[in-house]
Formats: structure tokens, C-alpha cells, sequence
């Protein structure tokens, strides 16, 4: 049995991330694709737990270090018991942020040391990496804009705008280093036209695969 395909979705707040998920499901499923929709931090229940220990407002400050080794706590989980299985019976993973989501918050918001982070990575996931990365880029104040329509903030959502620019200033120096298993897709215009791109890139990407 062939191994499955890793397909991560990043951005910054409010670029439509939950919506072209499902738009990605749709083009997956068009090709007969059978795949696990997850995401991170989260995608098991005690990982999930941790995620809700990760994003709720309280007045204790969380220390930078302790939110990155929760991260990467949930992550071991969700590896272990979700997304290695999937890909060993065969099945795709689409996964809603990943390991990139950590270089971008916790390195370039947070301004942790991206050889700790790397470390983590070589520890936590022992080589694997996604095998599609798709970035939804969005100018920072459009972004928020979007992001406060949608209610009330967590603990993420309420950082300052400086924060949000050193993580999408991380996300696009992640996709420049590595532009083989990046797609940079520019969310700011119509929904039409930034699912476009991404069928676009999916097309390709599938064409790829069944070429092999």
C-alpha cells in the first residue's frame, strides 16, 4: 500500500482558512481522494484539551516557553495517534496549521529561537514533514479586520498588530526558503479568485503525484 500525502493550510487571522478547508476537501474528494480532515493544536481529545489550555484569555501571563512546549505536547499526540496512522493505511492528511504555525507564532511572534523550535521538530516528528504546504498571505490589517466579525477573541487573536506582522513576516521567509513544498496563495481578493489559485495549485500537485 502506498503511503498517504501530508497537505497543510497556514495563515494569519482571519485569511479564510476554515473556508477554503472545506473548498480543498471538495477538489480532494472530487478525485476520489480518501483523506482525514484535522488540525492543529489539536485533532485528538487530550490534544484538543490542550489546545483549549493554549487559546483561552486568563489573567496568569503564559510564559513563551511554556505555550511552545504545549504546542508541541499536542502535536506529539496528534502524530501518534492521528496523523502517522493515516498515512500508513494509505489516506491523505489535511491538516488546519502545523509545525510552519509554530516558526511563525511562537519564532517570529513570540521571538523564540528558531534552533529551539528545531529542535522540538527533529524530536517531536522525526522527519516528517508536509508534503504540500498551501499559505494564505493576507495583509495583517485586512486580516484582523476579518478576524473581529467573527466574535469574540482568544488569547491569540487579541496580540497587538506587530505581533501578527512578525508572524506573516515568518511565514512568507518559511516559504521562500523552502518554495518546492510551499503554495503562497494571495488571499485578498474575491473568494472566486483565491479559490482559483488553489485548485490551480491542487490540480498541479495531484497531476504531480499521478505521475509518479
Amino acid at each position: 500500500m502506498s503511503s498517504g500525502r501530508f497537505i497543510t493550510l497556514e495563515g494569519t487571522e482571519g485569511v479564510g482558512k476554515s473556508t477554503n478547508l472545506r473548498f480543498i476537501e471538495s477538489v480532494l474528494q472530487q478525485h476520489q481522494i480518501r483523506y482525514q480532515l484535522t488540525r492543529e493544536p489539536g485533532g485528538t481529545p487530550l490534544a484538543e484539551q490542550m489546545r483549549e489550555l493554549l487559546l483561552a484569555n486568563r489573567d496568569e501571563v503564559v510564559a513563551d516557553d511554556a505555550e511552545l512546549l504545549l504546542v508541541f505536547a499536542a502535536r506529539a499526540q496528534h502524530l501518534e495517534r492521528v496523523i502517522r496512522p493515516t498515512l500508513a493505511e494509505g489516506r491523505w492528511v489535511l491538516c488546519d496549521r502545523f509545525t510552519d504555525a509554530t516558526f511563525a507564532y511562537q519564532g517570529g511572534g513570540r521571538g523564540l529561537s528558531k534552533a529551539m523550535i528545531s529542535q522540538l521538530e527533529t524530536m517531536v516528528q522525526r522527519g516528517l514533514q508536509p508534503d504540500l504546504t498551501i499559505l494564505l498571505d493576507l495583509p495583517v490589517e485586512v486580516g484582523l479586520a476579518r478576524a473581529s466579525q467573527r466574535g469574540a477573541l482568544d488569547r491569540f487573536e487579541n496580540e497587538r498588530i506587530t505581533f501578527f506582522e512578525q508572524v506573516r513576516n515568518a511565514y512568507l521567509e518559511r516559504a521562500a526558503a523552502d518554495p518546492e513544498r510551499f503554495a503562497v496563495i494571495d488571499a485578498s481578493g474575491t473568494l472566486e479568485q483565491v479559490q482559483h489559485q488553489i485548485r490551480r495549485v491542487l490540480e498541479q500537485y495531484l497531476q504531480e503525484q499521478a505521475g509518479e
